[in-house]
């Protein structure tokens, strides 16, 4: 029997092969321009084992079984955020300097904070833009919907994201002092992993909160 037939009707249709091949492939160029010269070889050499070893998984599996065209385009502005970090050390993205720049303004100042926040903004963004992905995996494969769709959703991006946080735990013992400080990218603060896996879950429950108002704000099908 045809996927196609066998999907909710709420499930988004999957992406032509064209499409997901064209998102993988500037997937694929973000990662490589992000090793053009970064600040830490090292460091971007172990950020990208998992970005890496996703594609892979998502090219080896495209002919058998693809997301939506918005799922691939959240995880390709995941990967692009992610492989700014990459690039600079999440530490060290200057955000704040090109902010200025723009505007004359600088936004740590301007909320106080005393810390480069790079880091949190990708752990925010997984959990918003992940979202699409997870859900869709859970809906066509697990069979899920409703509030066991939501739940399974949220459960899944929590979990993932305190697995990275073990992922980087170990990878820091193995680093040295100065390439686990760029990997793990604490900058001093005891709570941060608790900090990043709580921006993860709020990001996933903002986004399913919002594709939900969406779908009751969506007229239905004309009488």
């Amino acid at each position: 029997m045809n996927e196609k037939l066998r999907l909710p009707a709420s499930c988004a249709p999957s992406a032509t092969p064209r499409q997901s091949a064209a998102l993988l492939a500037v997937a694929t160029v973000m990662v490589l321009a992000s090793g053009v010269a970064p600040l830490d070889r090292a460091d971007w050499l172990v950020e990208n084992v998992l970005p890496v070893g996703l594609l892979l998984s998502l090219a080896l599996t495209c002919r058998r079984w693809r997301f939506s065209p918005a799922a691939y385009l959240a995880i390709v502005v995941l990967l692009a955020i992610h492989e700014l970090g990459a690039h600079f050390t999440y530490a060290k993205v200057p955000y704040d300097d090109w902010l200025e720049a723009l505007t004359g303004h600088s936004l740590n100042t301007a909320m106080g904070w005393q810390r480069n926040q790079f880091d949190r903004l990708v752990h925010l963004s997984y959990g918003l833009l992940f979202v699409w992905p997870i859900k869709e995996l859970l809906q066509r494969k697990a069979g899920l919907n409703g509030a066991w769709l939501a739940l399974g959703t949220v459960s899944m991006v929590l979990a993932t994201s305190a697995l990275y946080e073990l992922f980087e735990w170990v990878g820091g013992q193995y680093l040295g002092d100065d390439r686990a400080r760029a990997f793990l990218a604490t900058q001093k603060d005891p709570w941060d992993a608790q900090k990043d896996m709580a921006l993860a879950l709020s990001g996933a429950v903002v986004c399913l909160l919002i594709q939900q108002l969406a779908a009751f704000n969506r007229p239905g099908p004309a009488a």
